[in-house]
């Protein structure tokens, strides 16, 4: 007879086997886990060198420098390269705060013979960054202002596209830096607009884009856009399928797979959904577009788990009524660890006779309105979504959260026509008041996404030379380790628990304490998928590692003892 501990969180916490540690590591809390430091190189993938208080004083003495006159001569070419980055360091990114220097953003840096000319390239994030054209203006002006410099020469360019989780994805996945999922969760108020807009706006600001129509039961993108080539082929060596592209754009949609509109089941689709997004040769791209399918069910988790989508994009309309669903949308996003950041309120408005009308009410109804604002907070403050949508004031969103990313579309016939003509609005009219809404939400993306890339994700891995799985937590240089037969004995899915009676299916001594994962890898944002010798294929979510680190951590003496064979 064995006894374990119960958790009042319905998760259980067995005592388990010591781990088997080095003698160079340190001592385990109960048997279980342990803070483990974590060199400050791991722990934090910023681009700067330094902590905010240090880099502000260094860009003070850079511009100290720099105003104070350099000589009007240099001696060498080291001395001539010093002084162009303490110009350079002048230069602040707005996404990052953070001087190009120190963000290296500096490349191939050279200084012509006669200490007369400069040239370098200016290495941004991403080709659609939207102030590309004043750093070269100001890194221009900055350089040319050295007493010595009589030329200079500035080329731009993007770092090539680089997933966050690499080799880790589907071979398909692997050259994609930025997955964007628009949703609504609700049938009809324009998300495909909006998501084909969004794509070819990043497109015109220099980004290589595609678009994946995950809808499989009305699929939207063969209507919206004109391909010539309006069916998938497949490459007959890889046998990966090749996206059909229009104006410069790939995608690939279930319309284009020469079957229609499917009827089929949920396991299907989500089999379907799964096939065309990861057996796909998008190639390299800066962002992928998903235009999301209505409702929160196996075809959002499937592709939240397949791919680790980036941000999202909220799309709904002024009445209550899909506000409600576009909350239910906002859940899921928060608990799959995707940020939300921006809401696009469709068919806000139209204009006539000189004058605004709001056919729908300004928002949803000042009721309705007070209702979803009193829900987003919670859900911001507890889960940390990103979120920004209308109040009756926008400057007390600004106050409560400084994110106001709302973006207001009107009632417009050709907005409606070009989804029916296949030319995207921002294509057929770039200049108009839509396609500056487009703008401004593309810029809203591209700089999200940016800072988005540079938080630190839960990283797990199984160490098998202490036979532990350690967790690092972002924000924290510490790590802490968990015994793999803790793990797979507290697996909460329909396999181990059963989901009518709570009853636990899987016993203690069901799991060997001995036992070993075999793969561990990435669920999306939220969660790894870990592969046990048996064939189980356990999802852990980050939260449920957490907490059971909590767990084993807490005093043993203040959970009741229950006893299992």
């Amino acid at each position: 007879m064995r006894t374990f501990h119960a958790a009042s969180a319905s998760f259980l916490a067995p005592p388990a086997p010591h781990l088997h540690l080095p003698p160079v590591a340190p001592a385990l809390r109960g048997g279980l886990s342990a803070k483990v430091p974590v060199p400050a190189a791991v722990a934090s993938r910023s681009r700067s060198c330094f902590p905010p208080s240090r880099r502000a004083s260094r860009r003070r003495r850079c511009s100290r420098a720099a105003s104070s006159g350099a000589a009007a001569t240099v001696t060498s070419a080291d001395d001539a390269k010093k002084d162009v980055l303490i110009a350079l360091s002048q230069i602040i990114d707005p996404d990052f705060g953070t001087d190009i220097v120190s963000c290296g953003f500096v490349k191939d840096l050279e200084i012509s013979d006669a200490l007369d000319k400069v040239s370098f390239r200016l290495e941004l994030t991403t080709p659609a960054c939207p102030i590309k054209d004043e750093f070269e203006q100001k890194a221009n002006e900055v350089v040319a202002a050295l007493p010595w410099v009589k030329k200079v020469e500035v080329t731009m360019s993007a770092q090539t596209a680089q997933p966050v989780y690499g080799g880790e994805l589907p071979e398909g996945l692997q050259k994609i830096s930025n997955i964007i999922a628009v949703s609504s969760c609700k049938g009809g108020v324009g998300k495909s607009t909006v998501a084909v807009n969004l794509a070819y706006t990043l497109a015109g600001m220099g980004a290589r884009v595609g678009i994946f129509d995950a809808d499989v039961f009305g699929p939207s993108l063969p209507t919206m856009v004109s391909p010539e080539n309006r069916l998938l082929v497949m490459n007959p060596e890889s046998r990966a399928i090749l996206p059909t592209e229009y104006l410069g754009v790939k995608m690939v949609s279930f319309g284009f797979a020469g079957q229609g509109r499917a009827i089929m089941r949920g396991p299907m689709v989500s089999g379907v959904i799964n096939q065309l997004l990861t057996t796909t040769d998008w190639g390299e791209l800066d962002y992928l577009v998903i235009d999301m399918p209505p409702g929160t069910g196996d075809i959002h988790l499937t592709l939240c788990q397949v791919a680790p989508l980036t941000a999202a994009v909220i799309v709904t309309t002024p009445q209550k009524l899909a506000f409600i669903d576009v909350a239910k949308g906002v859940r899921m996003f928060s608990k799959l660890k995707v940020p939300c950041v921006a809401v696009v309120e469709n068919m806000c408005y139209f204009d006539a006779d000189g004058k605004r009308y709001y056919p729908f009410g300004q928002g949803s109804g000042t009721q309705a309105r007070n209702k979803t604002y009193q829900l987003f907070r919670s859900i911001l403050l507890l889960d940390g979504c990103w979120i920004a949508f209308e109040m009756r004031s926008l400057f007390q969103v600004v106050q409560q959260f400084g994110i106001p990313h709302l973006f207001d579309l009107p009632i417009r016939p050709t907005l409606s026509a070009s989804g029916d003509t296949g030319i995207p609005e921002v294509v057929a009219d770039p200049q108009g008041d839509v396609a500056k809404t487009f703008q401004n939400l593309g810029v809203c993306v591209v700089q999200q996404c940016a800072k988005i890339r540079q938080q630190v994700s839960t990283a797990v891995s199984y160490d098998r030379s202490i036979r532990a799985i350690r967790v690092k937590v972002p924000d924290s240089d510490e790590e802490f380790l968990l015994h793999p037969a803790t793990v797979r004995r507290n697996d909460r899915s329909a396999q181990s628990v059963d989901e009518w009676t709570g009853e636990q299916k899987i016993q203690y001594s069901d799991v060997p304490d001995d036992i070993e994962p075999e793969e561990i890898r990435p669920m999306g944002n939220y969660a790894v998928s870990i592969t046990w010798p048996d064939g189980f294929s356990q999802i852990a979510p980050y939260d449920q590692l957490e907490m059971l680190e909590r767990l084993v951590d807490a005093p043993r003496a203040a959970t009741p003892a229950v006893a299992s064979s």
